[in-house]
Parts: C-alpha cells; sequence; structure tokens
C-alpha cells in the first residue's frame, strides 16, 4: 500500500519520475504476491471449470454424496 499511496501522491505533485518510480514498485509487490507473471498454482492437472459435474472425473463422488444427504 505504501507503493499505492506513493503512486498518489506522484500524480498529486505532477512528478512523472516519482510516478514512474513508485508504479515500478507496485508492480513488483504485485509480482512477488503472485498476482503478475506466471501463474504459480498450475500442477498439470486438467481443468474442469465451467464443466457439468456429471461431464467430469467427479461425477461417481458426487452421485454418492448426493445419495448419502437424501438418506439422512
Amino acid at each position: 500500500m505504501d507503493a499505492r499511496r506513493a503512486v498518489g501522491a506522484a500524480k498529486r505533485a505532477g512528478d512523472p519520475a516519482a510516478e514512474k518510480a513508485a508504479r515500478a514498485k507496485v508492480h513488483q509487490a504485485k509480482v512477488a504476491l503472485g498476482e503478475r507473471g506466471p501463474v504459480w498454482w498450475d500442477d498439470g492437472a486438467p481443468d474442469y471449470n465451467r464443466h457439468l459435474i456429471k461431464n467430469t472425473p467427479y461425477a461417481d463422488e458426487d452421485e454418492a454424496d448426493q445419495g448419502s444427504r437424501r438418506s439422512s
């Protein structure tokens, strides 16, 4: 947040060099937090996001879970 505040202060002061330096610090922070740059969570497994569960390998597990809920 310090870097973000520095961007605002530089803009208010009309200092393009300070703004550029502050934006570079914001970028560094975002990369360090994993918000930018290469993804770190990709394990190579297929992505079943946006698929109906019945069309995924998890269909049997879901059916078993639904069955246990019905008998409760």
